[in-house]
């Protein structure tokens, strides 16, 4: 893909998706920016093509989460669209609107993806077994099917084995599940599976005072969906990006996790 070709898609998800996922700053994205994140998604886009998959699982660095040991903060699933006289790549996958407490779903190219003022302009992915890839493509096509399991209540932390609320990460597993399972369509079936197929969330250590003050500060953060007997030991468990690329090589779902800078 070369960089006309990401502009054009990047201009046309812009005008569909302004402002999807990014701080609610009205200011346009500066030129510096830009041309990163369009020189990431140009990487991407020719990693993708090499790597001769249909869907992949793939993350950007849109905050420092180094504090929490973690590396990537947001993954969606990349497919191959050959709708159009050239195949593109598209992303859909889940975002939260201005740090509120709701978040929907968004269909974008790479371009649109990157830009996203991330802390990093850095990527990694992972490409799906193949019989994970064949059934998650047709459902990642069809507006309906992917937005089976979406619940727009938002919560950055959410707790995985509650639907309650839902963060980006963990529509993207539950999505997985319902492809990968018919059975798991509704979001307790495909909580269930993924315990089956042994996915472990990520436990962060919070303290009393740190959560009171993010849920005073952050529509997008709340606790209330976690266990008592969990949370008021500081333990707080939530689906994050390099717990779910550790799980989806452990499982056999995909393959090791690939780095683009």
């Amino acid at each position: 893909m070369n960089a006309r070709r990401i502009l054009g898609t990047l201009l046309l998800s812009c005008s569909l998706a302004a402002h999807a996922g990014r701080s609610c700053d009205a200011r346009p994205p500066q030129l510096g920016a830009v041309e990163q994140g369009m020189a990431l998604a140009q990487r991407t886009a020719e990693r993708l093509d090499a790597s001769g998959a249909d869907v992949v699982a793939l993350a950007r660095v849109g905050q420092d989460l180094r504090r929490w040991g973690l590396r990537y903060s947001h993954v969606g699933y990349a497919y191959r669209d050959t709708n159009g006289p050239v195949a593109v790549w598209r992303v859909v996958h889940k975002l939260n609107h201005c740090g509120s407490g709701t978040a929907s779903l968004y269909r974008q190219g790479l371009g649109e993806f990157f830009l996203d003022d991330p802390f990093e302009y850095a990527a990694g992915f992972v490409v799906l077994a193949l019989d994970v890839q064949r059934r998650l493509l047709p459902l990642l096509r069809d507006n309906t099917w992917v937005a089976r399991l979406d619940t727009p209540a938002y919560n950055m932390l959410a707790y995985p084995w509650s639907s309650r609320y839902q963060q980006s990460n963990q529509w993207a597993i539950e999505t997985l599940a319902m492809a990968a399972d018919p059975a798991a369509c509704t979001r307790d079936r495909a909580q269930a599976w993924l315990r089956l197929r042994g996915y472990e969330p990520t436990t962060l250590h919070i303290g009393p005072l740190q959560r009171l003050g993010a849920e005073v500060s952050a529509a997008s953060i709340r606790f209330d969906d976690h266990p008592n007997t969990k949370r008021f030991s500081d333990r707080i468990e939530t689906v994050t990006v390099d717990s779910v690329f550790a799980w989806l090589e452990r499982s056999g779902l995909g393959g090791r996790v690939q780095t683009i800078r």
